[in-house]
């Protein structure tokens, strides 16, 4: 798999009627510390993209995309949840091996929603909700998962030995352990083949299909087929082996001819991680990366594609969140809304473009990597709370100009704006699930069951 096949633009650009009887089928492809301008089609000059290049020109690429939080696990909850981290619990920063809880199996995740459905559900790469028993992805709604419980540098190998949780990381399926140390090389490898399987066991009925790489994440590795390839260096050998994943799974969907018949998602969890220099990516025009609430942050690329249904090469620059993407395909696929409050709003006009269709969020919240409110969004403006900035984003992608001077009653409005919704929020927030059994001792290697 992951051959450098030709783009597959034909293979998006012909669609026909989807299926009356079958709702569509949903991927995800969910990326790692990728920044906004990661990929050729929003904007790099050498990191080469060309299957998700078709997959934009085959659907919409979003230019105003939102996560809600800069780091990993809160920002993985929140899209599969449709809701703020900090409403779940999940916002005090990501999960180390060592802690004892997780999203709540309360919640209802996309993957709950669409088994509810009717849909086979898997998940196939990097996990980072709770690894203890009942906080795994077979607890959340996946029928599957087939890969690591966090990310990729929690790993003996990258832990200093005296280190005072010297952590070891295993490849599962399911609950079970079946590796210890995988080979990093084969990660993005292993995650695409994984969901392949599946794609082809469940290709006679709807199936959702979740991919959360653990790339571009560091360390970084690429396999031998694309090792020393790229003329971005390893960053770039990491992003074209993750395009040409998204190939490999077209491809299969092509194979069952099932193109039509899919909503696919690409996306990634936050922004770059730029203090690794070579080793991480960029943000493009935008200011900061990976855990900071500059639009670097928190805006990150995005594509769909559904062929006859989502407008081919087009661009969608209202804002959309993570968060809209569970009420989003609850609409798509006829499925029932969880009855819980969502944060995330049904952007399915948006995504379909039908013509004066506008952005459904009125206001959206930044969050620190800690859970702490940070700043709010409201139609152009952004006013982060830190020296009450204030930044028309329309006309100043870079943050560059501060205009709280210009208009004070405008910072004044959008912090009791941010506040109101944040007090409202933390007076809702529901709580995490703790679990005291451990279903493996990350101190401590055990041998993989047999």
């Amino acid at each position: 798999m992951l051959a450098r096949s030709l783009p597959l633009a034909l293979a998006l650009l012909s669609p026909t009627a989807a299926s009356a009887q079958r709702p569509p089928n949903v991927v995800i492809v969910f990326t790692d510390d990728q920044g906004y301008g990661d990929l050729s089609c929003f904007g790099h000059p050498t990191i080469h993209t060309p299957h998700l290049d078709a997959l934009a020109r085959a659907g919409t690429k979003f230019t105003q995309f939102y996560v809600a939080s800069p780091v990993c696990s809160p920002s993985r909850a929140a899209l599969l949840t449709g809701c703020y981290p900090k409403r779940v619990g999940m916002h005090k920063h990501v999960i180390f091996p060592q802690y004892d809880y997780g999203l709540h199996t309360d919640e209802v995740t996309i993957a709950d929603m669409l088994k509810k459905r009717g849909y086979a559900t898997g998940c196939f790469g990097k996990w980072h909700l709770g690894h203890r028993p009942g906080l795994l992805p077979t607890d959340q709604g996946f029928d599957e998962f087939h890969g690591v419980p966090y990310s990729n540098d929690m790993s003996r190998v990258h832990r200093k030995p005296n280190a005072k949780y010297p952590y070891h990381m295993p490849w599962m399926r399911n609950r079970e352990i079946v590796e210890w140390e995988p080979d990093q090389r084969l990660l993005t490898k292993r995650a695409t083949e994984a969901a392949i399987r599946f794609i082809d066991a469940h290709k006679d009925e709807p199936f959702f299909v979740y991919v959360p790489h653990s790339m571009p994440h560091i360390p970084l590795y690429a396999s031998e087929e694309f090792a020393g390839t790229s003329p971005r260096g390893l960053y770039g050998d990491v992003i074209e082996e993750i395009d040409a994943s998204v190939g490999d799974l077209v491809a299969t969907l092509k194979r069952h001819d099932l193109v039509d018949d899919t909503l696919f998602v690409f996306t990634t969890d936050n922004g770059p991680w730029l203090p690794f220099k070579q080793n991480g990516g960029t943000a493009g025009p935008l200011r900061g990366g990976k855990g900071s609430n500059w639009e670097g942050g928190q805006r990150v690329p995005c594509i769909a594609a559904w062929p006859g249904h989502v407008p081919a090469d087009t661009v969608c620059r209202e804002v959309v969140t993570t968060m809209d993407l569970l009420p989003t395909i609850a609409t798509l696929t006829g499925s029932e809304l969880p009855n819980r409050t969502l944060d995330g709003h049904d952007a399915a006009d948006l995504l379909l473009g039908k013509p004066g269709a506008s952005s459904p969020t009125e206001q959206f919240l930044y969050y620190t990597s800690k859970g702490k409110l940070a700043g709010i969004r409201r139609g152009p403006w952004k006013l982060v709370l830190d020296g009450d900035q204030l930044y028309q984003l329309e006309v100043d992608i870079s943050e560059k100009w501060d205009r709280n001077k210009v208009h004070p009653d405008l910072v004044k409005d959008l912090r009791a704006a941010a506040e109101a919704q944040d007090a409202e929020i933390e007076a809702e927030m529901r709580p995490t699930r703790k679990v005291a059994e451990v279903l493996f001792d990350p101190a401590e290697r055990r041998p993989a069951p047999k």
